[in-house]
């Protein structure tokens, strides 16, 4: 049984060493488990992660009880057996991340045998996590260019405190190609869905997160130099625009942004406080899009470390805006498991890389 401290990590270090465990089909021991969080041990959210890959995988486990600092998980798999797939659900019981619970499931795809469908009930676009079109909007259209199987369906938005949202990930088995993603292409333009809970759908909030964004975007946008090269006039180009109004237990509001070009795609988030005008929202999302355009990476810097398993699995470069503490954590959590990445720096940003084990 491999064991891992968990004293200078959080969640994240969690979920990556269980999909690890189940995808090496390893046991493992995690100790101090969320060590350097205010409230460390198992919260909602992570229990949640922990009972889902247990059940998807029938794997053995103790310590599976919330504020529990100490778990050993045991994957059920015999001998190098993929997974069998199969449908299941999954209540957070809280506001807990739907998105963080998906995110641990989507590497399983290279180890299944047959689809994989999980239901999951909780927040869906909450602090501290993706924002479910930044997941769905952005990550699966990223990774599924690099040949990951994978849809979400969406029948309620899960805001705070009440969370309440549920979402279906569904995964086909897959095969990924390596991360192309070394470079930036050309800019191609930019796509915003902007959110409101039904409650607020009287006070525009949805239409004015957009309008906020959009704003910044042309006044600091540091696309324009694309148009301004073309003879246009102008920031960038807008590709789509979403506006919707969705029923959701707590009221509340979300937008991402999505950036486009030739080799990707990158997304900005930012959600909807009490007292917070709805065009600050929008102007939040944008100051981040305007910073990542200013440098010459090809992805952001949430998923800059999001693609550090992927990068395990398939191999490839990409080139991330930031080495964060998330960059440097995962980094060492999967040379544990044998699955070195290499990191060259580049500026304030750096190129992560491996090479993919061969056939």
């Amino acid at each position: 049984m491999r064991e891992l401290d968990g004293s200078d990590a959080g969640g994240q270090f969690l979920r990556t060493a269980l999909t690890l465990s189940v995808l090496e089909n390893e046991p493992v021991r995690l100790e101090n488990v969320r060590g350097d969080r205010p409230n460390p041990g198992l919260a909602n959210q992570h229990l949640a992660v922990l009972e889902a890959l247990a059940a998807v995988t029938d794997a053995t486990v103790s310590g599976a009880d919330l504020g529990s600092e100490t778990i050993e998980f045991d994957p059920g798999r015999s001998g190098s057996g993929g997974l069998g797939g199969g449908s299941y659900a999954v209540d957070i019981g809280t506001a807990g991340s739907v998105t963080l619970l998906f995110d641990a499931l989507l590497p399983l795809a290279t180890a299944l045998e047959a689809p994989l469908s999980v239901t999951a009930t909780g927040g869906t676009d909450v602090e501290w996590s993706p924002p479910l079109d930044y997941f769905r909007q952005v990550k699966l259209p990223l990774l599924g260019a690099h040949g990951l199987v994978a849809s979400c369906e969406v029948d309620r938005r899960g805001f705070y405190p009440d969370g309440g949202g549920r979402v279906t990930l569904r995964i086909a088995p897959s095969s990924l190609e390596p991360l192309a993603l070394e470079r930036r292409g050309e800019l191609e333009g930019v796509r915003l869905y902007s959110t409101e809970s039904a409650s607020l759908a009287d006070q525009d909030v949805a239409h004015r997160q957009l309008e906020g964004a959009l704003v910044r975007l042309e006044l600091e946008g540091a696309g324009r130099s694309a148009a301004s090269e073309s003879g246009e006039d102008g920031g960038l180009e807008v590709l789509e625009r979403q506006e919707r109004t969705a029923e959701s237990p707590s009221p509340g509001s979300a937008l991402v942004i999505r950036v486009d070009h030739g080799t990707g795609v990158a997304g900005f988030g930012a959600l909807g406080e009490r007292g917070k005008p709805a065009e600050r929202v929008g102007e939040d999302a944008a100051d981040a899009a305007n910073r990542f355009l200013e440098g010459d990476a090809a992805v952001d810097r949430h998923m800059g470390d999001q693609l550090l398993v992927f990068l395990a699995l398939a191999g490839g470069r990409v080139r991330i805006p930031r080495v964060t503490d998330h960059v440097e954590t995962s980094r060492a959590l999967l040379e544990a498991f044998g699955r070195e990445i290499d990191l060259e720096q580049r500026g304030a940003g750096a190129v992560v890389s491996q090479s993919p084990d061969p056939p």
